[in-house]
């Protein structure tokens, strides 16, 4: 008697992970639209500190040996071609971390000018910024002094650029110190210019830590203060592709619902980096993102006015098979 319910428990487990193998298999949370439906030819990229960065940079992070390639008019020009192509508008150039103090690093001034010069259809919307605790202290307000003070600085040197771009990582849900540095940095922000956000997405079940997570109310704070969010969708430490794409298909519908009159691009995954634990580029790539988006997007009637596009990160990690993916199931054709 014992044997035969110890049986009969055992055909039930093995019928019911059967049943569930087969509902995974068959279980498609992302949907592939190739007829660039959701590219409104207004998207984003991080690219490398090199293209403003001054020869002092160079040598702090023994890469001397690089200063002439960045440096090259043809490259500039090769690069600013590449992103036109495919429908980039917003580039966010690295000027990360800021100073212990809060300055923003230098740049190099010919290379700036002949930069801007080379991307004028473009907006450049310098990325500053640092890791909270080492390079940035909000909580400071002779920090968010200096911080700001060089912000205002930069762009009134360079009126060319489109606003400024910050990125403090980790940067805890409810953190009102950082709310207060983004009210600082808007009452120096020129007329017209933006200020974009590097934000953070929602918690789930699997990855629920605050300090790289916001919820609700705090995304609204953030947004209410932000001309533009965009959202690193990636970084979850999820092993499971199908996975992957089920939370993004519901952060994309709860990041466009919070993010009120703020433009929405969605941070997208092409980088390796696959010995972080939190990241598996097997897993968080732009062929598993990309129908994700367009998942999340579908359940609008609308496309809501606030959603921009996606931003890929990074421009130094992208390759010919990595921009074919985007061509062929992002971009639109027009």
């Amino acid at each position: 008697m014992v044997y035969k319910k110890y049986l009969i428990y055992s055909i039930a487990v093995f019928l019911l992970i059967a049943v569930m193998a087969v509902w995974y298999k068959l279980w498609t949370p992302g949907k592939d639209f190739t007829d660039g439906r959701y590219d409104k030819q207004q998207n984003g990229i991080w690219i490398q500190h090199g293209w403003l960065g001054d020869d002092l940079w160079f040598i702090r992070n023994k890469k001397k040996e690089k200063i002439a390639y960045f440096r090259n008019t043809d490259e500039i020009k090769s690069l600013a071609s590449l992103l036109q192509k495919h429908n980039i508008n917003d580039v966010f150039p690295h000027l990360c971390p800021t100073l212990s103090n809060g300055e923003i690093p230098a740049v190099d001034h010919e290379q700036t000018e002949k930069f801007l010069n080379e991307f004028k259809r473009l907006r450049i919307i310098p990325w500053v910024g640092g890791v909270l605790g080492i390079q940035a202290f909000p909580e400071r307000p002779e920090w968010r002094r200096r911080f700001v003070d060089s912000v205002s600085r930069l762009l009134k040197m360079y009126p060319e650029f489109a606003g400024i771009h910050i990125n403090i990582e980790p940067c805890p849900s409810g953190d009102e110190n950082f709310l207060t540095l983004l009210d600082d940095v808007r009452r120096v922000l020129p007329k017209g210019k933006i200020l974009s956000v590097v934000a953070f997405p929602p918690p789930t079940i699997l990855h629920p830590f605050s300090d790289v997570h916001w919820d609700e109310d705090y995304y609204r704070q953030v947004s209410k203060r932000a001309d533009q969010m965009v959202v690193m969708m990636y970084d979850t430490a999820i092993r499971f592709e199908k996975i992957y794409q089920y939370i993004m298909v519901d952060w994309t519908k709860k990041i466009l619902d919070w993010s009120g009159d703020a433009k929405v691009l969605f941070g997208l995954p092409a980088y390796q980096d696959a010995d972080t634990g939190y990241h598996d580029p097997e897993v968080e790539n732009l062929f598993n993102a990309l129908p994700a988006i367009h998942a999340g997007l579908i359940r609008f009637n609308e496309l809501p006015r606030n959603y921009q596009g996606i931003s890929l990160y990074c421009e130094w990690e992208m390759n010919v098979e990595k921009w074919g993916i985007f061509e062929s199931h992002f971009q639109s054709k027009k």
